[in-house]
């Protein structure tokens, strides 16, 4: 079940695409989050999507917004993925204990062993305030997020 929105976000402890730990705690009273889960790096329709994330990051990485972007792949595996792609915002690794953020909101895929695309707008207090789910095949609209975010202040 997703977790819904008007409900405190779970907190999460993952490494990043450089090893470092990433709390979600860590932005509460600081940034608003754009938590975004994805199936995948290096298939298609999430390097368009991570990609496109990039190529408007002052709108999603700046003074009061984080992106955080969660796969079920390797650390090893997403700092390639990173490199080869330019991304330059985390690319956090869900990979051990297996899901387990993943499954805190709702979004892992237990036949397929990795998220959907869900993506969660967390305010600055922690709550969830806006959340898009799709399934594996189905691209997200960036446009959906700078709206949500727009309502935030």
């Amino acid at each position: 079940m997703t977790i819904e929105v008007g409900t405190k976000a779970p907190d999460f402890e993952l490494k990043d695409n450089h090893g470092r730990t990433v709390k979600l705690s860590d932005f509460r009273g600081e940034k608003n989050v754009v938590l975004l889960f994805y199936p995948f790096a290096f298939t298609g329709v999430c390097t368009g999507e991570l990609c496109e994330l990039r190529d408007n990051l002052p709108k999603f990485v700046n003074d009061d917004t984080q992106l955080l972007a969660v796969s079920n792949d390797s650390i090893h595996t997403l700092r390639v993925f990173a490199e080869q792609e330019g991304l330059e915002y985390p690319l956090l690794s869900d990979f051990w204990k297996h899901g387990d953020a993943s499954r805190a909101y709702g979004v892992f895929d237990e036949d397929k062993g990795c998220a959907v695309r869900g993506t969660f707008i967390i305010d600055k207090e922690g709550v969830v305030r806006w959340s898009v789910v799709n399934a594996l095949p189905d691209a997200r609209d960036l446009n959906d997020y700078v709206k949500a975010l727009d309502t935030l202040g």
